[in-house]
């Protein structure tokens, strides 16, 4: 009797089951369109369908720095649920070539720029879809949803806009609702672009999603934006430039899923536009990102950015219901091809992964440890295999010199092969230069990591053997009761890591101008000096000084005397006391929001040492007695700065202020009385008839642009900004912007004859950087103004960069200011 019943009493629950499933109208109490969810409501109805549908799983995995939830959904029939993790494992083995597969993988990621909202608000309406309507799609697809990428943003977004909405909203351009404040809602905590993350992994947000990502490779990922109110909807096929190492079957692909989204949009009137702006070229992005990962990797992007509704300028109203809509159907449209072409894309995805004709074999990387360490880090958190060289002479195209030559390896040298599994996306982020088949990119144009972090490379054409990376010995430091105090290198953000820990723990440490010899050891310039005479009134001050150079893995030259074997001795003057400095970050209108959360994210995660954020809009009235460095991250300041304004400014510096000036900001002081900063001038700066063509010009400004390239810099390394460097360093210039060379004050990087190493830079503006400054230091006063030309916190990436930065809080005319 109970046997019998069973299948009936099973059958009431699953139909108990679904018909206590809502849709997001009945559950949210408004159509998706009608309003704004917050992060936590849109949670709340995945956590809803997983409870009541057997179709879906939904999992966190990880948190904001706001601590909300990071989350996807897996969706797919009730059968291959219930096989997931052995249909993941044959999915990874396909593309091992270990296993066929027959399974389609789609991920879709929605909301990555926070006031790009709309998307999130139909992938509650996509979800519900899936298993109420497209159960078909499901039978052979695992549809993956990501309904929030930038929970923080889409909340800062959301929460402005709810609070200052008219009621009914107002479609006019110029009500509150559809003018953001300054940061918006775009980028995520730290003020970072979530889009742009993906290949240096910065962000947790990045960090977090990574693990799954790897655990799935999709056949199909989707990035959901929004662009101009008067911009339609754009989907793929992408626009040139492709990378070359996109296959055809990848562009192909491309272009039959958008020829299946124009079927839908040309049924209800949409317009629509394809094959322009969004390359696919820089790693970093949504879709170039899961492209080197063998996926048909694409943007879509609704027009938008505003409220509920507004009046555009080619005369109708965009509503959030529009938007939704139009972001719904793409989703599904996109489930649809994979579904039908399941098959097609296991085996297409299993041809990707053949590295065979790949040009470059192994990249080999040597240099300073801590970079290594760095590097290897990254590599890890992407799943990328590496090992340590065993051979020592290695022919192939030699990154410092810019040609074909000979490198050899040491024992601490980095090996990265591409026949491997991700050995495509090796041979992107390590490649000395990336081909362009297209001057005009959405987006930076040189990447290589070898630059990025500093260290000498070889791209060699033959397989370079490896041994597995032996792990760094800890480094156990002891206490010295007897001697003059400690010393330690500098040359890595490690290093910098160690000074801002013991400047915090009020520990007094002194750096060296000069090199010098203690105890048969050299140290070069920058060198920390921690002595007992400085912290007499520290009782511990050996266990301190030793448990954070332990903490921080630093080694330390117990030091018995003062008195040096060559070069200056602890007393001289050439080793100069570092005054802790109180630190200001101006923030706010005028202020580029992503630089300064560069800035500000540096700080907090990176180097660990307080600052103290201002705004612009009250930052006249501060008392900046009170602080030592003033940083002004890229903006126009021409309002803060008037007449009066600079006049307060320049008065702090020649008391003995610092103003370190990133990217744009140095214009503020081109050209200004009693500064010696000028702009170099173009021949455009010059005025004549334009009698280039119309459809030409877009073209011919290109001579005239730099788009992300890395230049080879002369570095003045005595210099104590350029401390821990070398005579050379590879900046990543952003743009044409040149500053002549300094008659007064210190050139620290410049350009004599520009050689560009990688990217595209305009045959003008080439010219133009002739002679031009990258980083300088003028006095005035008892101050200094630092000018930072090329910034160096951009986007987190640019490790090698970060020293300079450090250097110029530290080092440079370190001052302990006070009226």
């Amino acid at each position: 009797m109970k046997t019998i019943l069973l299948p009936f009493v099973l059958l009431f629950f699953v139909f108990q089951s679904y018909a206590q499933l809502q849709s997001p109208k009945d559950f949210l109490g408004y159509e998706p369109g009608a309003q704004f969810s917050r992060h936590a409501d849109v949670v709340n109805y995945f956590e809803h369908v997983a409870e009541h549908s057997p179709l879906v799983e939904y999992h966190t995995y990880g948190k904001t720095n706001e601590r909300r939830p990071l989350t996807y959904a897996v969706i797919s029939s009730e059968e291959n649920i219930k096989n997931l993790e052995q249909i993941r494992k044959r999915h990874l083995a396909n593309a091992r070539n270990e296993a066929e597969a027959d399974i389609a993988i789609v991920w879709l990621s929605y909301n990555v720029h926070g006031n790009e909202a709309s998307s999130t608000e139909a992938s509650m309406k996509t979800l519900y879809a899936l298993i109420t309507e497209k159960q078909d799609y499901l039978e052979n697809t695992v549809v993956i949803i990501d309904p929030t990428v930038n929970p923080d943003g889409r909340d800062r977004y959301a929460n402005w806009y709810n609070q200052v909405k008219a009621e009914p909203y107002n479609t006019s351009q110029a009500a509150i609702e559809h003018n953001e404040p300054w940061p918006g809602g775009r980028p995520n905590h730290y003020l970072f672009d979530l889009n742009r993350d993906w290949a240096w992994a910065t962000q947790i947000e990045t960090r977090e999603r990574l693990k799954i990502y790897n655990k799935w490779l999709p056949h199909v990922h989707v990035d959901f934006h929004e662009q101009g109110m008067n911009e339609p909807y754009y989907f793929a096929p992408a626009a040139e430039p492709f990378h070359e190492i996109i296959t055809p079957f990848q562009r192909e692909f491309q272009t039959e899923i958008g020829k299946n989204h124009a079927r839908y949009f040309d049924e209800e009137g949409w317009l629509y536009f394809t094959k322009e702006r969004f390359d696919l070229l820089y790693p970093s992005y949504g879709d170039t990102y899961p492209t080197y990962l063998g996926a048909i990797g694409m943007t879509y992007e609704q027009a938008g950015h505003v409220g509920l509704g507004i009046n555009t300028d080619e005369g109708y109203e965009l509503t959030l219901t529009d938007r939704v809509e139009h972001h719904h159907t793409t989703g599904l449209s996109t489930v649809e091809v994979a579904h039908k072409n399941a098959e097609r894309l296991n085996k297409e995805f299993n041809s990707f992964f053949d590295n065979s004709q790949l040009e470059n074999k192994s990249y080999v990387l040597k240099g300073n440890s801590d970079k290594i360490a760095a590097l290897r880090n990254l590599l890890d958190r992407h799943e990328i295999e590496y090992g340590q060289a065993s051979s020592n002479r290695i022919s192939g195209y030699v990154y410092e010199q810019g040609k074909s030559g000979s490198f050899t390896a040491g024992e601490n040298s980095l090996v990265v092969n591409t026949n491997q599994l991700k050995g495509k996306m090796v041979d992107v982020l390590f490649e000395p230069s990336t081909k362009l088949v297209d001057s005009l990119t959405y987006d930076i144009t040189a990447w290589s990591l070898p630059y990025a972090y500093g260290l000498d490379a070889v791209a060699s054409k033959r397989q370079v053997s490896a041994e597995n990376f032996a792990d760094r010995p800890e480094i156990k430091n002891t206490p010295q009761a007897s001697g003059a105090g400690y010393v330690s290198k500098w040359n890595s953000m490690q290093d910098a890591q160690f000074l801002a820990a013991l400047l915090k723990e009020d520990i007094k440490v002194r750096f060296s101008e000069v090199p010098f010899e203690n105890e048969g050891k050299k140290f070069d310039r920058g060198s920390l000096v921690i002595t007992k005479s400085d912290n007499r009134s520290l009782e511990d001050f050996d266990e301190k000084v030793t448990r954070i150079a332990n903490e921080q893995q630093r080694e330390l030259l117990a030091a018995k005397s003062s008195f040096a074997g060559s070069g200056p001795d602890f007393g001289s003057p050439e080793i100069k006391v570092i005054n802790t400095p109180e630190i200001a970050v101006l923030r706010g209108n005028g202020t580029s929001s992503l630089n300064y959360g560069e800035i500000w994210y540096f700080f907090e995660q990176e180097l660990q040492y307080p600052i103290t954020s201002i705004s612009t809009d009250y930052f006249s009235g501060v008392d900046l007695s009170q602080f030592d460095v003033l940083v002004m991250p890229e903006g126009n300041y021409s309002k803060l700065l008037d007449e009066s304004g600079f006049h307060n400014l320049k008065s702090w510096i020649r008391s003995g202020g610092k103003v370190i000036a990133i990217g744009r900001a140095v214009s503020e002081f081109a050209g200004k009385n009693s500064l010696n900063l000028k702009e170099n001038k173009t021949e455009k700066d010059t005025v004549s008839p334009n009698l280039i063509p119309y459809a030409q010009r877009e073209r011919e400004s290109a001579k005239n642009l730099i788009t992300g390239s890395i230049v080879k810099t002369k570095i003045d390394k005595t210099h104590p900004m350029a401390f821990g460097y070398d005579d050379t360093y590879f900046s990543l210039k952003l743009n044409s912007r040149s500053f002549s060379l300094l008659n007064e004050g210190y050139n620290v990087g410049y350009l004599e004859e520009p050689e560009v190493i990688a990217g595209f830079a305009g045959s003008d503006a080439i010219k133009n950087l002739e002679n031009s400054l990258i980083f300088g230091e003028e006095r005035l006063g008892k101050g200094s103004i630092i000018y930072l030309v090329d910034n160096p916190l951009f986007r987190g990436f640019w490790q090698n960069g970060k020293l300079f930065f450090v250097n110029s809080l530290f080092f440079v005319n370190n001052n302990k200011f006070r009226l």
